[in-house]
C-alpha cells in the first residue's frame, strides 16, 4: 500500500510517500481502509522530534492521528463492529497513523462516521473535536448562562469551541484575527475582539467564568488571562509546553488539556453534526502524495483552516 512514513526526525523533508506492507488487524483491532485523514499541528512537532517525551514513536513512523473510513476486517474478540462499517476515530498517537491506504486502530477508538457529511470530511472531526469537548465540559464543566472566553477562536479547536460552548448555552467571547473573524462570527460568537488592534484584556468588559486559551500566545498574555476569570472559575490552556496560570488567592484554577481518545464523547459528537447543530469546516483536501510538500506549506505558517488528507483509491 501506499503510505506516507519519516524514517528521521527532521524538516519536512523527511517526510516520504513510499511502498509499504499493509498492516493485519490483531486481537481488539479492526483494519480501516482510509477515507481520509486530517493534519493536526502535532503532527509536525512530532516529525519534528519536538514530542518525543510524552509521545514516543517508534521509527520509520507514519503519522496521522485522525481517521476517517470503512472497515475492512476484524481481529480477534472484536464486537459490535462489522465489515463495511463507515467508521472515525482519534487513533493512539504513539502509533502508526492514517497517512496511508489502511490502518488498523483498537476498536474502542471507534466511533460511526457522520452521515450527513462526506466520510472524507469526518477526517477533520476527532482530534480537535474531542480536544474542544473535553477543555469546555470536562475540565471548564461550562454550563448554560455562563460566560467563556475563547483565546484563539480562529483555529480548528476555536471553530468546534464557539460552537459547542453556545450549543450549551454559554456567552462566547472570541478572539480572532481578520482572517477568521467573519468564520467565528459565524459559528456563534456573541463577542470577537481583533487581537491583531485590541489587547485582550482591556477589551472584555465583565469577568468570565471560564478562559479557555488554544492560541500559542506569549507567557505574559496567557498569565494576564487568569486576571479576566471571577473567583471559583477556571483558565482551561491547550499549549501544554506552557503552564495554565491560576490564582490561589481567588480560587481561580489553572487547568492543562492533553487530549484523549474517547470514542464515546466522539459519538455525541458525531450526533450533534447529524443533528445540524454542529458544522464541519474542510478548508482543502489534500492528495497524500502532496503531504510532505503540505508539512513545508502549514510550518510556514500560513495554514487557515483544516485541511484532510486523501490517499489514492484503493
Amino acid at each position: 500500500m501506499k503510505a506516507v512514513r519519516f524514517h528521521e526526525y527532521g524538516d519536512p523533508d523527511v517526510l516520504h510517500y513510499e511502498d509499504v506492507e499493509q498492516p493485519v488487524s490483531g486481537a481488539g483491532q479492526v483494519l480501516i481502509r482510509v477515507a481520509a485523514t486530517s493534519f493536526n499541528p502535532v503532527d509536525g512537532n512530532i516529525r519534528a522530534g519536538f514530542m518525543r517525551g510524552p509521545i514516543p514513536v517508534t521509527l520509520p513512523h507514519t503519522p496521522g492521528i485522525d481517521v476517517a473510513g470503512t472497515v475492512e476486517a476484524l481481529g480477534e474478540s472484536v464486537d459490535g463492529i462489522s465489515t463495511g462499517d463507515r467508521v472515525i476515530a482519534f487513533l493512539p498517537m504513539t502509533d502508526d497513523g492514517a497517512a496511508a491506504q489502511y490502518v488498523v486502530a483498537p476498536a474502542e477508538t471507534l466511533a460511526p462516521a457522520p452521515r450527513s457529511i462526506p466520510l472524507r470530511d469526518a477526517a477533520a472531526l476527532p482530534l480537535v473535536g474531542l480536544t474542544a469537548w473535553q477543555a469546555l465540559f470536562d475540565h471548564a464543566k461550562l454550563t448554560s448562562g455562563q460566560r467563556v472566553l475563547i483565546n484563539g477562536a480562529g483555529g480548528a479547536v476555536g471553530g468546534y469551541a464557539v460552537q459547542l460552548a453556545k450549543n450549551a448555552g454559554a456567552y462566547v467571547i472570541a478572539t480572532a484575527g481578520p482572517r477568521s473573524a467573519e468564520r467565528v462570527r459565524a459559528a456563534g460568537a456573541d463577542e470577537v475582539i481583533d487581537y491583531t488592534t485590541t489587547e485582550v484584556n482591556a477589551a472584555v468588559a465583565e469577568p468570565v467564568d471560564a478562559a479557555l486559551n488554544l492560541a500559542p500566545v506569549e507567557p505574559e498574555k496567557l498569565a494576564a488571562l487568569v486576571d479576566l476569570v471571577s473567583p471559583g472559575g477556571v483558565v482551561v490552556n491547550t499549549t501544554v509546553w506552557m503552564p495554565a496560570p491560576s490564582d490561589e488567592k481567588r480560587e481561580v484554577r489553572g487547568i492543562d488539556v492533553f487530549v484523549r481518545s474517547d470514542a464515546e464523547q466522539l459519538a455525541q459528537i458525531v450526533a450533534m453534526v447529524d443533528a445540524g447543530e454542529l458544522r464541519v469546516d474542510v478548508a482543502q483536501q489534500v492528495p497524500l502524495s502532496e503531504l510532505p510538500t503540505f508539512h513545508a506549506w502549514a510550518a510556514t505558517g500560513a495554514l487557515s483552516g483544516k485541511a484532510v488528507i486523501v490517499p489514492p483509491a484503493v
